[in-house]
């Protein structure tokens, strides 16, 4: 008795029988619209990319069937229709009816995928996102006898199938009926839709019309028979102009016949910023995949805007964008490499176009050399550089220095610039992208060029001493001026210099920035945080205000005896030798200006009432 009330209080094992996932259609529809796809015009492309594959599988069995695609929209529906290869009522069913099942995955179609657009068999859904409902007439191609089916779908998720007589379509192929939804008419008017026919495509193979219109432009236009070169430039700058809103510096032709892509790339006529990212549209097959491949060149080449087809790259899900893939990497790696070589030939046989480029796009050219000695060694005598001298290249600057200095930053190099070129010190300004990497691989493509970075103590080297009997005359006034500035991390030197005009030079280095940036924050930190900046006090050397004694009003400061006027006259003069090197202020500079301003003005305002 309790063995057998046991057993019954076991729970039962028995198998159960397995369910299958229901799916809310409108929230999928949601989901496509607000997700997957960027605008609801790509339903037009779905519907385009369905008769276009139908139409290839259809040929794929009797090459001579017609390729014809008509669309035509009025009143709020659109009606497409093709002669592709159709479908029976087991299709129907099997396709239609199926959320994810694409035909290009049916036996037999398999090995014949890649002639297709589609791939991930959701492209009729995208039609939900404008249309209420959706009617498919459609007669099979491959069974004869088959009559004519139809099935119609709404947004609800519910559908019907039903065979008509043969006289409702007594040809293959398929027409699909849309009625537009509430708010969505504007994407079925006849304007709308023949704009998105042609942008997508004005490249397909097939004869495309919207009413009586061509849809189809080909040859595509870096395919066409041009009279002159001359001739298929202004072409193509056209083709540009209405792809872009921009007529091209030049046009590079883009064409890697492995990857089955054929294209152009248009050169801008402005400078961008290598951090935008570039805009390429790029079709599938004939198809427009995307106007925003951002992917498809090296990242060095921001200078270009393509537009190419391909029959090899991978698109998403979505199809409006690639896949990253091995092929993609290859193709962006080919498509840089024709680049490069059309820059290479403009520095071969048209310094004039090369120069002009340049001008505009140096930025782009030198983020390429800094990774290819061979393009850097091309480009030496051709990309420019702001230095002592003048804007130069490189090749020209080593010909006339032994030595090519050069600085980190751009602050570093206004300290130094005037007062090195007036001692015969050639600099170059490697403050800006990619210029001080450039300069130091100079030795790489140049062997027995000496590349030195220039730093304060190279520049004080350089400037003439200040005669000893002179410099220690002089002893009072350095120490009032040393110790008016040794709160803020600064020495004070004197030397003989030029230009005569300049009175002060402000000269550090980034270790000393560096130590002054901890010195300050050791300051203002508490016990704790002090004593450990404290300990990583680094020995580097300090910034220095050298002071010229070549200069007149340097001369009258250092005759002066009153203690606090010689401090008050060193902050100016501290003060207007950073303002000179265009340096950022801290705050502290900032409080020493405006002490500096005030004692001058109650010293001049003094004088005035003491001689009154």
């Amino acid at each position: 008795m309790d063995s057998q009330t046991s057993q019954a209080s076991q729970p039962s094992h028995s198998p159960q029988s397995p369910h299958t996932f229901q799916v809310d259609l409108r929230g999928l529809v949601d989901l496509l619209s607000q997700h997957l796809y960027s605008s609801p015009k790509v339903y037009l492309r779905e519907l385009l990319q369905n008769a276009v594959d139908a139409i290839t599988a259809r040929r794929a069995a009797e090459p001579d069937a017609p390729a014809r695609v008509r669309l035509s929209a009025e009143g709020g529906a659109l009606r497409v229709e093709d002669t592709g290869v159709g479908l029976t009522e087991a299709d129907v069913h099997d396709l239609l009816a199926t959320i994810g099942r694409s035909s290009k995955r049916a036996e037999g179609l398999q090995e014949a995928r890649s002639d297709f657009l589609g791939q991930f068999g959701i492209g009729l859904l995208a039609c939900f996102v404008v249309a209420e409902r959706i009617r498919v007439v459609s007669r099979s191609a491959r069974t004869p006898g088959a009559p004519p089916v139809e099935w119609t779908a709404s947004d609800d998720g519910s559908y019907t199938v039903r065979t008509l007589p043969d006289a409702e379509r007594p040809e293959p192929g398929t027409t699909v009926h849309l009625v537009a939804r509430a708010g969505a008419a504007q994407w079925l008017t006849p304007e709308r839709v023949g704009a998105l026919a042609r942008d997508f495509g004005s490249l397909l193979p097939y004869d495309v019309r919207v009413g009586d219109e061509p849809v189809t432009d080909l040859p595509a236009p870096w395919d066409r028979s041009y009279p002159s070169p001359a001739g298929r430039r202004v072409a193509l700058a056209r083709h540009c102009h209405e792809l872009f809103g921009f007529t091209p510096l030049d046009t590079i032709d883009l064409a890697v016949p492995l990857a089955g892509i054929r294209g152009v790339a248009y050169v801008l006529p402005s400078a961008v910023s290598p951090a935008q990212r570039a805009g390429h549209r790029v079709h599938l097959k004939g198809m427009l995949l995307t106007e925003r491949a951002e992917q498809l060149l090296p990242d060095w080449a921001f200078f270009v805007r393509c537009v190419l087809d391909t029959d090899s790259l991978r698109p998403t899900a979505s199809r409006e964008a690639l896949y990253e893939d091995e092929t993609l990497t290859a193709v962006r790696e080919a498509l840089g490499e024709r680049i490069r070589a059309w820059l290479t030939g403009l520095a071969a046989g048209d310094p004039e176009r090369l120069a002009a480029f340049l001008s505009v796009h140096h930025l782009g050219v030198k983020s390429l050399a800094r990774h290819d000695r061979e393009m850097l060694r091309t480009m030496l005598p051709w990309l420019p550089f702001e230095t002592t001298d003048g804007r130069l290249s490189l090749e020209e600057f080593a010909q006339r220095h032994p030595v090519v200095h050069f600085t980190r930053t751009v602050e570093e190099y206004r300290q130094v610039a005037p007062i090195a070129s007036a001692q015969g010190i050639g600099v170059i300004n490697g403050g800006y992208t990619y210029d001080s990497e450039l300069v130091e691989a100079l030795p790489s493509v140049r062997p027995g060029t000496v590349v030195a970075e220039l730093d304060a103590e190279t520049v004080t080297a350089h400037l003439d001493a200040v005669d000893p009997a002179e410099e220690l005359a002089l002893s009072g006034f350095l120490a009032a001026a040393r110790a008016r500035l040794d709160p803020l991390g600064c020495d004070v030197v004197l030397r003989a210099f030029h230009p005569i005009s300049l009175p002060a030079l402000h000269l550090d280095d980034r270790d000393a920035r560096h130590e002054q940036a901890r010195a300050d924050a050791e300051a203002q930190a508490d016990d704790l945080w002090a004593g450990i900046l404290g300990s990583l006090r680094g020995s580097a050397p300090r910034a220095r205000l050298v002071l010229n004694h070549l200069n007149p009003l340097v001369r009258r400061i250092s005759s002066l005896h009153d203690p606090e006027l010689i401090g008050t006259a060193t902050e100016s003069l501290y003060g207007q030798a950073l303002l000179m090197a265009q340096r950022p202020l801290r705050p502290a500079d900032s409080a020493l200006l405006n002490r500096a301003f005030i004692g001058l003005l109650e010293w001049a305002t003094h004088s005035e009432d003491g001689q009154a």
